[in-house]
């Protein structure tokens, strides 16, 4: 699409420099730690990076770690973004369902429409405050990393907190503190993106995915989807399909 550049991004070493082009990465799998000037974002699955022209940067790993993104990248002029790193924020999911399918093929939708649309929805959306120290960091992002692996399984606070060798409550205080979302809420929109991935596939009946994604039933999927992408599940599917 004229411009607008689209590539799949992986990543598991350390890289720095600075953006030459506006650019939007949705992260699909992995993690990574974004740094511009003194501010430090955890990303994880879900989540944002935008990356504006001129600014410098430096992205890190966890050894052993990597990042798997879509990348936005646009000409001068085509979008105006200010944040920098953005967490899983609910109005972002629907989309990343939708980036992922469409770069796997298989949804009608291409992946310049997602991220055209992805650049409207991200204006005026601030940047997250992440915070904690470099433990407690890496601790959510383990964490949300384990979250999105069991996403369709009965995951609890407890089974989360478990997981991260933390209390609850303080499970509860760092991963909200670090990554901008409740281990809740980042469950949910694990659960959401991967609907709303299946959606635009356009194959299995709405009730399945509900139950395939880990909603325990179809009237919650329903109300939930809606309230997070605007549109009922089959009114999102209509869209994806005929968003030719």
């Amino acid at each position: 699409m004229e411009g607008m550049q689209v590539a799949e991004y992986r990543c598991d070493s350390r890289v720095e420099g600075s953006h030459e082009q506006l650019s939007i990465l949705f992260l699909c799998r992995g993690s990574l730690t974004y740094r511009v000037g003194s501010r430090s974002h955890e990303l994880v699955p879900g989540s944002v990076l935008c990356g504006r022209p001129g600014i410098e940067f430096v992205c890190t790993h966890n050894p052993g770690g990597f990042a798997e993104a879509l990348a936005f990248r646009f000409d001068p002029g085509f979008a105006s973004l200010e944040a920098d790193g953005v967490p899983p924020l609910a109005e972002l999911t629907a989309l990343g369902g939708l980036a992922l399918a469409a770069a796997d093929g298989r949804s009608d939708l291409g992946l310049d429409e997602v991220g055209v649309l992805l650049a409207a929805r991200m204006a005026g959306v601030p940047s997250g405050s992440p915070g904690g120290s470099a433990a407690d960091r890496h601790r959510a992002v383990t964490a949300a990393l384990w979250i999105d692996e069991h996403s369709a399984d009965p995951v609890t606070l407890e089974a989360g907190a478990r997981a991260a060798g933390l209390s609850m409550f303080h499970y509860l205080r760092v991963f909200s503190r670090v990554l901008g979302v409740t281990p809740h809420q980042y469950l949910v929109r694990c659960r959401l993106r991967q609907a709303a991935r299946l959606l635009a596939e356009g194959s299995e009946s709405i009730t399945d995915i509900a139950l395939r994604v880990g909603f325990g039933d179809l009237s919650n999927f329903v109300r939930t989807f809606r309230r997070t992408a605007g549109v009922s599940p089959s009114r999102f599917r209509r869209m994806a399909i005929f968003a030719k």
